[in-house]
Formats: structure tokens, sequence, C-alpha cells
């Protein structure tokens, strides 16, 4: 039995254990419970692209949205990033 998982899903573990596990990754995408989150676990779904930066944030960033979607165009999404002066 194979026990190489896709980057996309070590990358959600990884944001599940930063945070506390699944439930509380439930929680603070704002679910009810751990069953809103547990497809992207436990079967081919991967997260939507809408939940990433929400993940990100509660992850402080140790989880970027580029590793749970590459597929994503994360620049053009998050637009230009403005120069700091």
């Amino acid at each position: 039995m194979s026990t190489n998982h896709p980057p996309e899903k070590v990358a959600l573990r990884r944001a599940a254990e930063l945070v506390g596990g699944q439930a509380a990754l439930a929680a603070a995408l704002g679910f009810s419970t751990r069953q809103g989150v547990w497809p992207w676990f436990n079967t081919d779904r991967r997260v939507p692209a809408e939940y990433c930066p929400a993940i990100e944030r509660a992850t402080d960033g140790a989880v970027r949205c580029e590793e749970l979607r590459p597929d994503v165009e994360w620049a053009v999404v998050r637009g230009p990033v403005e120069a700091k002066a």
C-alpha cells in the first residue's frame, strides 16, 4: 500500500496540525463540524479555492494558497502588490 500523498493533501494535513486538528480547521473556516472539511481529507476532492486564503490566514502563512491549490493563478487572484514606502 502506497503512503504517497499528493502535495496538496500534505499541505492540508499540515494546516490541520498547525491549527489543532480537522475540527479546529473547520471552525476556522466557519463550519460547525469537521464534516465540512472531511471530503477534502478523505476523498479526491480538493480544497475549494475560496477557502485557501482563510487557511493561509489561520496558519499565519505557514501553509500558503499556492500549496493547497497550485492550479490557481494566485498572483492574479491577489492582484498587484503595492510598494511599501
